[in-house]
C-alpha cells in the first residue's frame, strides 16, 4: 500500500476514535502516504496527528493549501475536491463513518479499493452499495475496536491502540494552567456538548467544583467550545469561587489543558475523548449513549451511566422532557472522582489496551 485515504469526516470524538487506524497503517507501511478527508469544522484535531500526510478539507468556507492540508470551499469546492482525490490514485479508501455521504466520498476518490463495514453494522445501510469490499467488524463493544477491525481487509492485525496526538499549547492556555496551580494541580470540568441530551446541569458542575476544592484543595478549570462561554460562566458562578472558565481554546490548547489536569469530568463529547487520548484520569457522565461503545478505555477510569434506563438513545433531545443524565447526583460523581484518584496516574502511554468495567453490555 503506497497511497491510502481515510474517510471520517466528523465529529470530534469520532475522529479521535479513528486515529488508531492511522497509527496502525503507519506501523505497517512507514513509507506509505496516508491522507484523510474531513469536514472543515473538525480539521484542526488532525493537525495534531503524527504520520498524516495531508488533510483533505471539504465543506469549507474558503479554498487554501498549506503544507499539511488542502481545502476546497465555495460552490465549486466539491468538484475541485473530487478532481484532487482522483489525481492521487489511492490504492485504498477506508470509510470509517458508514454514512451515505462518507461512502460517496470514498467512491468518488477513485481508489482502487473502497472498503467499509457490512450493511448490518452501518448507521445508514445504503452506504454499503458504494463499497467494493465490506468487513464484518470484530465482536467487541468499543468503537475503537470496531474501527481497527477494518484493517483485516488489508491483512493487518488490529494490534495495540495508539493515539498519535502531539499538541502544543499557546500562551493563554499555558497562563491558565499556571494560574490554576500548574500541571497536575487542577481539575477540568467540561459541561458542554453538542447534544443537549448529553449535558449534566451547570449548577451541579458548580457544586461539584466547590466540593472538589473542599476535599482535594484543587481548583477547577471549566472548558467550553463555540457558543458555550455563558455555560462555563454559569458553572463558575455556582462554584463559590472554586472554578474559573478556561480561556478561549484552539484544539491544541484544549488538548494540553486536559492532558495536564489531575482529572477530567465530562459528558460524552469531544473533550472527554481527547482527554482519554492524552491518558488523563476521567469520570464520564453518560445519558443517551453507551459508555461501553463510546467511553474511556482505561479500566481505571470511572463511568456513571443512565443509558440502561434511557428511552431516547442517540437522540439529540430528550423525548420525555427530563434528560436521564439529570438523574446523576453530585454525591455520585464525587464518589467516582475519589475512586479514580485512588489509582495513581501512570503517565501518558501512546499505546494502550482495553479493560473491562461493570455496567452491562451495549446493544449490538
Amino acid at each position: 500500500m503506497n497511497r491510502i485515504l481515510i474517510v471520517r469526516m466528523s465529529a470530534l470524538g469520532d475522529i479521535v476514535h479513528a486515529l488508531p487506524v492511522l497509527a496502525a497503517l503507519r506501523r505497517a507501511w512507514p513509507a506509505a502516504r496516508v491522507d484523510w478527508i474531513v469536514d472543515e469544522a473538525y480539521a484542526p484535531i488532525l493537525s495534531l496527528a503524527e504520520g498524516l500526510h495531508k488533510r483533505v478539507v471539504v465543506r469549507a468556507e474558503t479554498s487554501y493549501q498549506t503544507g499539511d492540508a488542502i481545502s476546497f470551499g465555495g460552490a465549486t469546492g466539491y468538484l475541485g475536491a473530487v478532481r484532487h482525490l482522483r489525481a492521487q490514485r489511492y490504492d485504498v479508501a477506508l470509510d470509517l463513518q458508514g454514512l451515505l455521504k462518507s461512502a460517496v466520498w470514498a467512491r468518488l476518490s477513485g481508489a482502487a479499493r473502497v472498503i467499509g463495514f457490512d450493511r448490518a453494522h452501518l448507521r445508514e445501510p445504503l452506504a454499503a452499495a458504494f463499497y467494493s469490499e465490506t468487513v464484518v467488524p470484530l465482536e467487541a463493544p468499543h468503537v475503537i475496536q470496531k474501527n481497527l477491525s477494518i484493517l483485516t481487509a488489508l491483512n493487518l492485525p488490529p494490534g495495540a491502540v495508539e493515539l498519535p496526538l502531539h499538541p502544543v499549547a499557546g500562551a493563554a492556555a499555558i497562563a491558565a494552567i499556571t494560574a490554576a496551580g500548574g500541571s497536575g494541580h487542577y481539575m477540568v470540568l467540561n459541561p458542554g456538548a453538542a447534544w443537549p441530551n448529553k449535558r449534566w446541569p451547570a449548577e451541579r458542575f458548580g457544586a461539584l467544583a466547590a466540593q472538589l476544592r473542599a476535599r482535594t484543595g484543587r481548583p477547577s478549570l471549566v472548558t467550553w467550545g463555540p457558543g458555550e462561554r455563558a455555560l462555563a460562566e454559569q458553572v463558575a458562578g455556582a462554584s463559590d469561587g472554586a472554578a474559573a472558565p478556561a480561556p478561549p481554546t484552539a484544539i491544541a490548547d484544549l488538548a494540553v489543558i486536559v492532558r495536564d489536569a489531575a482529572l477530567v469530568v465530562s459528558g460524552d463529547t469531544g473533550p472527554l475523548h481527547i482527554a482519554a487520548a492524552m491518558g488523563t484520569p476521567l469520570v464520564g457522565l453518560y445519558g443517551p449513549t453507551w459508555p461501553e461503545r463510546n467511553g474511556p478505555w482505561n479500566p481505571d477510569d470511572q463511568v456513571i451511566s443512565r443509558a440502561g434506563g434511557c428511552v431516547c438513545h442517540h437522540k439529540r433531545q430528550c423525548q420525555r422532557g427530563a434528560p436521564c443524565i439529570n438523574e446523576i447526583a453530585v454525591s455520585e460523581v464525587l464518589a467516582a472522582v475519589e475512586r479514580r484518584l485512588s489509582h495513581p496516574r501512570q503517565g501518558f502511554h501512546r499505546r494502550q489496551g482495553f479493560g473491562g468495567r461493570d455496567g452491562g453490555q451495549a446493544p449490538q
